[in-house]
């Protein structure tokens, strides 16, 4: 887990005993983004790699920038999670996307239908 660590890019499967997947491929890109083109909203928490290392960032940032292009089409793309919205301002593609929140797990709860504990406080007065 190093900036300058060595890289190979091969299927999920096949990472060789001793190495970490730290990025998504290729071929990963290309399903998240056909997959993407059709969805009318999205709510995007966790980077696809360890984009603090720019090695590891190819993936994070092709998405981002998918949902940049997206975004003017009629997408909603809802960025949730420090480390999300971290990777967005890097790639500077933050005020392209619809909405920003650093309460990613949080806005996650809510959407299942979880009660948070602030929400609730809220309704008891």
């Amino acid at each position: 887990f190093d900036p300058n660590a060595n890289t190979r890019t091969v299927a999920a499967e096949a990472i060789p005993d001793g190495w970490m997947g730290l990025d998504i491929g290729p071929d990963s890109i290309k399903t998240f983004e056909d997959a993407l083109k059709t969805c009318k909203t999205v709510v995007w928490n966790g980077p696809m790699g360890v984009f603090e290392f720019d090695k590891f960032a190819k993936g994070t940032y092709a998405i981002a920038n998918t949902l940049a292009e997206l975004t003017p089409q009629g997408t909603t793309t809802i960025i949730g999670g420090g480390d999300s919205v971290a990777a967005v301002e890097k790639a500077g593609l933050a005020e392209k996307m619809s909405h920003i929140s650093t309460g990613g797990g949080a806005s996650l709860e809510l959407l299942e239908g979880k009660v948070l504990p602030g929400v609730a406080a809220l309704d008891e007065k």
